[in-house]
């Protein structure tokens, strides 16, 4: 049996993965905003699941300080993690911007991840077999350096679509640095039944499911063993080539590298 963190879990695919994983009988972490919802969460999952190994950590992905204060919380009382689902995000939001000024989605999308991945690397590593799976998006657009700082503004759609792209791009830099994780890039199935999206768009191509089941394969499936670094677009049900600046080392390095200057503390 695994022990599996899924961000962005008490709602939407994260919440109906979370639950499919837990009837396996694996160990669940999830994470949510707000702690009522998220005790709520747990209570749910344990009952419809009929399994005790569930734990919720509270952070809110907007502010930095909040994400870190969780992963000190996760490291104190988690011995490892086998697989990191990389779940949460943010298309539509009363507040544009976090307290730092950046675009709320690229904060929660992107800069959250990355630094809560950086900062429970650590348990990854005590897996012997283990996974980072960050949840991408067929909507990829080139991204506005000036924009991720907060200099320049986006709509909703395009920040999103930045949003995404850069987590691709950093999964092919992580697949790199990281030769015993396994990261893979998924874009889980595009206008999925989900509160996100019907939030954003009103209607749905696909169920819910569609994003559930990709997700469960490549948390627990042998066969993803030797894919690290790969994007699996579930629109096609196969892996394909992501935006091509996710392979563009020039343009990661410079995104890598304002990403880390960003999140210094």
């Amino acid at each position: 049996m695994k022990t599996i963190f899924i961000t962005g879990s008490t709602d939407g695919i994260g919440k109906l993965t979370a639950i499919k994983l837990a009837k396996f009988g694996h160990s669940i972490y999830i994470h949510g905003r707000n702690p009522e919802k998220l005790l709520r969460t747990v209570t749910e999952i344990k009952e419809i699941t009929n399994n005790e190994n569930i734990i919720g950590f509270v952070g809110d992905f907007s502010d930095f300080n909040s994400v870190r204060e969780m992963t000190s919380k996760i490291k104190q009382e988690v011995s490892k993690i086998d697989v990191l689902i990389n779940n949460a995000g943010i298309f539509k939001s009363p507040a544009t911007h976090n307290k730092d000024g950046i675009d709320i989605r690229f904060a929660v999308n992107y800069l959250a991840p990355f630094l809560l991945t950086e900062e429970l690397i650590t348990l990854l590593k005590k897996s012997t077999a283990p996974r980072i799976i960050n949840l991408s998006s067929a909507a990829q657009s080139v991204v506005s350096l000036d924009a991720l700082l907060g200099k320049s503004h986006l709509s909703e759609q395009e920040a999103y679509a930045q949003s995404k792209l850069a987590l691709t791009m950093w999964t092919t830099k992580l697949a790199k640095e990281f030769n015993n994780v396994n990261i893979i890039a998924v874009n889980p199935g595009s206008l999925l039944n989900t509160k996100m999206v019907k939030e954003a768009y009103g209607n749905h191509w696909s169920s819910a499911e569609k994003g559930v089941d990709i997700l469960f394969d490549l948390a627990t499936s042998d066969k993803y063993s030797n894919d690290s670094g790969k994007y699996f677009d579930n629109d096609k049900g196969f892996f394909s080539k992501a935006h091509g600046d996710a392979y563009d080392q020039n343009k990661i390095d410079q995104l890598i590298s304002i990403t880390n200057s960003m999140l210094a503390k």
